[in-house]
């Protein structure tokens, strides 16, 4: 495997392991790990600005967002190589900062909010770049993740969807910023 992708891959890859360590750690001990959600506005619920996206309710939802935090990150860190660190934190964190300032009270969980953050970037930056390789990488990403561009509305009582409203806002702006400030490199 090419240096640079075996790079690429690590990073996500660790995030991802990390996610299925509370995952096992809370299926086998029987230890629900939902208290370290985001519970907005409240001064307990801030913990979960840090641990949310880690903290999943069953198998299926770590499951199903799994595979869009490897493949997603793999790609920041591979194509963007000198700004994916700042990227993925800034999707990471100012997602769950929205959703405890302006999320319903209830505890969210999950890494949708990031991953919905990392592919919004992802279709943005090549828009706002214009260049022919930021294109192919945004059209690709949205060619497999377009459904999110429908599912970012739907309000579904029983999902986050306030996670994958301000992931969808935060990607889009980091991938704006990042071009208006010239930081691409």
């Amino acid at each position: 495997m090419h240096p640079a992708a075996r790079f690429s891959v690590l990073r996500p890859f660790r995030f991802l392991m990390l996610m299925w360590l509370f995952f096992s750690v809370s299926f086998f001990f029987n230890i629900d790990f939902g208290f370290l959600g985001i519970l907005p506005r409240s001064y307990f619920g801030i913990i979960g600005i840090f641990t949310s996206p880690l903290i999943h309710g069953n198998l299926n939802h770590i499951s199903s967002n799994s595979v869009p935090v490897l493949f997603l990150g793999t790609i920041l860190y591979f194509f963007y190589p000198n700004i994916a660190n700042r990227i993925f934190l800034q999707c990471y964190f100012f997602t769950n900062i929205l959703v405890w300032f302006f999320g319903r009270t209830f505890l969210h969980i999950g890494a949708s909010g990031l991953i919905y953050a990392l592919a919004f970037f992802l279709i943005s930056i090549g828009f706002f770049e214009g260049k022919f390789r930021a294109l192919i990488i945004s059209i690709s990403v949205l060619a497999v993740y377009g459904s999110l561009v429908y599912t970012v509305f739907d309000f579904n009582q029983a999902i986050s969807w306030e996670s994958h409203v301000f992931g969808a806002l935060v990607g889009v702006t980091s991938a704006y910023s990042i071009k208006k400030y010239g930081h691409l490199a």
